[in-house]
């Protein structure tokens, strides 16, 4: 997975986190955890506010 696979990535924090409230998660913390997954593969580089903001949001929609 890349930055960009919000919806993807979103699915695998919900399964991996099923108890965390994902409007809750600072963006520093929402970053660590991405690279951490199994499946992400990605430069840190390429992170930014839009991405994590579109990552907490997809998680979001997900949870709900």
């Amino acid at each position: 997975m890349k930055w960009t696979d919000s919806r993807d990535i979103a699915i695998e924090l919900s399964d991996k986190f099923p108890t965390i409230d994902p409007k809750t998660i600072r963006f520093t913390e929402l970053m660590e955890w991405v690279m951490a997954l199994d499946d992400f593969n990605d430069d840190p580089k390429h992170c930014g506010e839009k991405i994590l903001e579109a990552i907490q949001m997809a998680w979001i929609d997900e949870a709900e």
